[in-house]
């Protein structure tokens, strides 16, 4: 008696319901779900980059709420980024114990960069906020640095009282 052949009722029974069962899932999978599907080279949807908050009129809110879907998209990647940096130190910290502070300087250094970096962009706005908060805060930024210098030199006016 050889494997394909079925020993008893009872097996040809169940058999015979899994091929009703699975034949057309099975069918359907192949024939409709695979073609029409999108194959993307990487682990995530690739979304195109959209206009920003200052290039869409203030009346239209499609393009402000798809620039505010990229901002938090954005966000949410540098967020990432910085895990992954401060894991990195962490674990160079972890691995190079006694000696870390000279052989981690480098992922330590681009760590801290990372920080403030993040923290300009996305630091100091509360807990709700959107691309018009940012860019708000961004223009703000460079009216303070272009009156007073760098932010964090103390506030020295560069030009005299008009």
């Amino acid at each position: 008696m050889s494997e394909s052949e079925p020993r008893n009722a009872f097996v040809v029974v169940l058999q015979a319901l899994f091929r009703a069962i699975d034949g057309p899932t099975t069918w359907f999978r192949e024939k409709v779900v695979e073609p029409n599907q999108q194959q993307y080279p990487w682990y995530h949807q690739k979304f195109r980059r959209v206009p920003t908050i200052d290039q869409c009129y203030t009346d239209d809110a499609v393009c402000i709420y798809e620039a505010n879907q990229q901002y938090r998209r954005d966000r949410k990647v540098d967020t990432e980024i910085l895990t992954i940096l401060r894991s990195r130190f962490e674990d160079c910290v972890m691995y190079e114990s006694p000696d870390h502070v000279t052989k981690c300087a480098d992922i330590n250094r681009v760590y801290q960069e990372s920080i403030t970096n993040w923290f300009t962009k996305y630091g100091d706005m509360g807990l709700y906020h959107d691309a018009q908060t940012a860019l708000s805060k961004q223009k703000h930024r460079m009216i303070w640095e272009r009156r007073y210098g760098p932010v964090g030199c103390g506030k020295t006016r560069k030009f005299p009282q008009e």
